[in-house]
């Protein structure tokens, strides 16, 4: 039995960053920049109005001074001349300046009669000219690798950019193990049970950036679950569900073994998730995850996410923070602990059950206490490291 800090190190070792790809700018909402991008123009690409007014040569103009008002500039429709003396451009927000423009005086600061303005004695001091690359640059630079978000996508647009280069998505196959599991909504027999935990993990891994498949469920023989594992290829990444202790029914190794699995290690030092396998299979990496619930999804966050970061160049440490108890905990015993618990006003508590059976407690949880091997009893108001739960 391993640490979860050795298995961390070789499940990452047997994972790499994908090959990029190149998508429109549409579908890049959520992939990981693969490349640094590069503005082709700068924003905006000209001076422009920040406001409705009037553009005038003259920087400093002063209350009760008059102008001859000689065009207009609208957004998308600039005037076509210069401005000189005491010349004014009728002008909107967002419209280009007009040469020789020095300042724009807002339309409330002027009273115009005909093609004459006169400016009001209480004059804004703003100057409300948005110079050409105020925002950025031509030649700016966006890093990567970054997750791109909404303002990311906004940037991309202003910056000129219709495709994106992106990393590929990580492929991931999930097989969930069991003659007791039927898929949800389907009635049950006596002795069955619905099958969720394939279910909660492709929602957390198609959040951070996957593509799932759940392949049919696998039964308890070894040829039912060879079948399945066959449907798998072609994926970077296979997840089995259950199966993976050394009970009469519990296949996988065996399995997987027969069918050219590299066993890179088997059963770790932490609760819930302690029966955890993982190696490499047909080209494809292999996690065999436990099939209590709890334990597959607290695996999943402790193990498979950092793999899908790293797949897709991304940091693939587990963000943890320090937080005050707000109730006693009892010692740790051997194996580290991950604790379903909940963020209350001053700290953190853990739930009182913590069996790994109890998906309403999870769902109920928005954070792991993390207790270390042989972690002594913690008072009120102790710091703990957590780990914040995934959506």
């Amino acid at each position: 039995m391993i640490s979860v800090e050795t298995a961390t190190a070789r499940l990452l070792e047997l994972v790499v960053p994908l090959a990029p790809e190149t998508v429109p700018l549409r579908a890049a909402a959520g992939r990981v920049l693969a490349a640094p991008v590069t503005a082709r123009q700068s924003q905006p690409p000209f001076p422009a109005s920040a406001m409705d007014g009037y553009a005038v040569a003259v920087a400093n103009p002063a209350p009760g001074d008059t102008f001859r008002v000689v065009g207009e500039a609208a957004a998308g429709h600039p005037y076509g001349g210069a401005l000189k003396g005491r010349d004014a451009v009728r002008i909107f927000t967002g419209a280009p300046l007009p040469p020789g423009s020095r300042r724009v005086v807002i339309q409330e600061d002027v009273t115009r009669d005909g093609d004459t303005i006169r400016l009001g004695d209480d004059l804004d001091l703003s100057d409300y000219i948005r110079p050409a690359g105020g925002d950025f640059e031509q030649g700016m630079k966006l890093a990567a690798p970054r997750r791109l978000g909404s303002r990311d996508i906004a940037l991309l647009a202003a910056m000129g950019h219709g495709d994106v280069p992106v990393v590929r998505c990580p492929s991931v196959a999930i097989v969930m193990t069991g003659d007791e599991l039927r898929a949800p909504g389907e009635p049950l027999a006596p002795g069955q049970i619905t099958a969720s935990n394939g279910y909660g993990l492709a929602a957390m891994l198609e959040a951070a950036g996957a593509e799932v498949r759940i392949l049919p469920i696998a039964r308890d023989r070894t040829g039912s679950l060879r079948t399945v594992l066959d449907l798998a290829r072609g994926a970077d990444l296979v997840v089995t569900v259950g199966g993976a202790s050394v009970g009469d029914h519990d296949l996988v190794a065996g399995a997987a073994g027969a069918a050219g699995l590299d066993l890179a290690f088997h059963k770790v030092a932490m609760r819930p998730g302690k029966p955890l396998l993982a190696g490499r299979l047909q080209g494809a990496v292999m996690v065999g995850l436990p099939g209590n619930p709890v334990s597959a999804m607290v695996c999943g966050v402790v193990f498979l996410l950092p793999m899908l970061r790293r797949m897709l160049g991304l940091p693939p440490e587990v963000a943890t923070v320090r937080c005050p108890l707000s109730a006693p905990l009892p010692a740790n015993g051997g194996r580290q602990h991950y604790m379903r618990g909940r963020r209350v006003e001053g700290g953190c508590v853990a739930e009182a059950r913590q069996d790994s059976s109890l998906l309403s407690v999870l769902a109920r949880a928005d954070l792991l206490i993390l207790r270390p091997p042989n972690d002594p009893a913690r008072e009120t108001g102790d710091i703990v490291d957590v780990v914040d739960l995934p959506l």
